[in-house]
C-alpha cells in the first residue's frame, strides 16, 4: 500500500497535478508571471552595418536583451546574408526567420497596396509630419497591416529613413530631363508608372547590383535616401545628386504573424513595447545619418558631386505630372483597395493641416 501512494505521488507530481505547483510552459517560460523563455529570434534587414536599418535591428536587439534579462536575444543581420530582398521577404513569411525590416517597395506583388509608398507627391515634404503619418495612421497601422496579415506577414510599425533624392550624371530638374534615361527601380509596378509618367524607362534590380550598374552605365539614375547614396559610394560613379522630396523611402519593422500571434502574452507585451519607443529612436537615427551623409559627399575633393535643390516652381511642375499617377494607382492597379487610399489621403490632409 506504501509502495503504491508513493508511486501515485510522483506520478501527480510529474504531470503537474499538484494544484499548489508552478507549472512551466512549453517554451521553457511562465508567461503569467512575467519570466521569459529563453529564445534567440533572427531579425533580417535590407542594409548593412552602420546603416539605419541594421542599427535599428542592433538597438533593438538590445533593448529586448535588456528587458528580459538575457533570456531572449536577438541577431541582426546584414542584408545579403540571406539572399535579395525579395528573397528575405520570402524567407519571412515561409516562417525562415523571425523579424524583418523591410521596404513594401519590394512586396509590391504580394500586397499590391505597398506600392501606395511610390506614389511621387503624396506624402508631405517634411520628414516630422511624414513619420506621424506613418505612426498614427489607422489606414497603414490597421487596414493595411490587415492586408499584409493575409501573407502571413504583420508589420508592427512603418517608419521613414528619410526623403528620397535623385542621382544622375545629367542633373534632374523638370519632368522632361528623364526623357530617354533608364531608372533603377524596385519591384514595384507602380515605380514604373511613376517614371514613365516623366518619360524615362525603368529596370529593376536589387540594391547589391547597383553600384556596377551605374559605373558600367546599365542604368542612369537611382533614387534613394542620402545616407544610403553616402554609404554605397553612389556619388563615385554619378556627377549630381537632386533634392527632390518626390518621396520617401518607408521601411515596415515586420514579423512572420504565425510566430507573432503564437506568442507568450508578457512576450508579445515587451515586443510590442519596443516597436512602439524605437519610433522616435529610429527618425532621430535617419536624421543624424542623412545631414552627416550629405555634408560628407559635398566636402569630398576626390569625388565632387552636384547638389540640385528643386525650387517650389520645379516641384510644382513634378507634382502636376505625378498627380495623374495617384489616380491611376486608386482606379486601375489590381488588388488595391481605394478606401485605403482615400483613408490616407484625409488622415495626411489633416496631419498637415491642410
Amino acid at each position: 500500500m506504501f509502495v503504491a501512494v508513493m508511486v501515485l505521488t510522483l506520478i501527480l507530481a510529474a504531470c503537474g497535478g499538484d494544484n499548489g505547483g508552478n507549472a512551466e510552459s512549453d517554451n521553457g517560460g511562465d508567461s503569467g508571471d512575467g519570466s521569459f523563455p529563453e529564445e534567440s529570434w533572427q531579425f533580417i534587414t535590407e542594409e548593412v552595418q552602420g546603416e539605419v536599418q541594421y542599427e535599428y535591428a542592433a538597438e533593438f536587439a538590445d533593448r529586448i536583451s535588456e528587458k528580459t534579462d538575457g533570456a531572449i536575444t536577438i541577431e541582426p543581420l546584414e542584408f545579403g546574408a540571406l539572399g535579395s530582398e525579395v528573397d528575405q521577404s520570402q524567407l519571412l513569411q515561409q516562417g525562415g526567420v523571425e523579424l524583418a525590416v523591410m521596404s513594401p517597395g519590394f512586396t509590391g506583388g504580394q500586397v499590391s497596396d505597398g506600392q501606395i509608398f511610390s506614389l511621387h507627391y503624396f506624402f508631405p515634404s517634411d520628414q516630422e509630419l511624414v513619420q506621424q503619418v506613418l505612426t498614427e495612421s489607422e489606414a497603414l497601422n490597421q487596414d493595411m497591416r490587415a492586408k499584409y496579415e493575409e501573407h502571413n506577414i504583420t508589420p508592427l510599425s512603418f517608419w521613414t529613413e528619410g526623403a528620397m533624392a535623385w542621382t544622375s550624371n545629367i542633373g534632374i530638374e523638370s519632368p522632361s530631363d528623364w526623357n530617354g534615361l533608364n531608372m533603377r527601380v524596385q519591384e514595384s509596378p507602380l515605380m514604373r508608372e511613376s517614371y514613365a509618367a516623366y518619360g524615362a524607362t525603368v529596370q529593376s534590380m536589387s540594391q547589391g547590383e547597383l553600384y556596377t550598374a551605374l559605373d558600367r552605365g546599365t542604368v542612369d539614375a537611382q533614387e534613394n535616401p542620402l545616407f544610403y547614396i553616402e554609404s554605397a559610394s553612389f556619388n563615385e560613379v554619378q556627377d549630381t545628386i537632386t533634392i527632390s522630396n518626390h518621396n520617401n523611402y518607408v521601411a515596415m519593422t515586420t514579423v512572420n504573424t504565425s510566430w507573432y500571434n503564437d506568442l507568450d502574452d508578457n512576450v508579445k507585451a515587451v515586443l510590442d513595447e519596443t516597436v512602439e519607443e524605437m519610433q522616435d529612436w529610429v527618425f532621430d537615427e535617419q536624421l543624424t545619418q542623412n545631414q552627416a551623409a550629405l555634408e560628407a559627399m559635398e566636402n569630398d575633393d576626390r569625388n565632387p558631386i552636384e547638389v540640385i535643390e528643386l525650387t517650389d516652381d520645379q516641384i510644382a511642375e513634378f507634382t502636376e505630372v505625378a498627380e495623374p499617377v495617384h489616380q491611376y494607382y486608386r482606379e486601375e492597379v489590381s488588388g488595391i483597395d481605394p478606401e485605403i487610399f482615400d483613408k490616407l489621403q484625409q488622415e495626411i490632409a489633416d496631419i498637415a493641416g491642410e
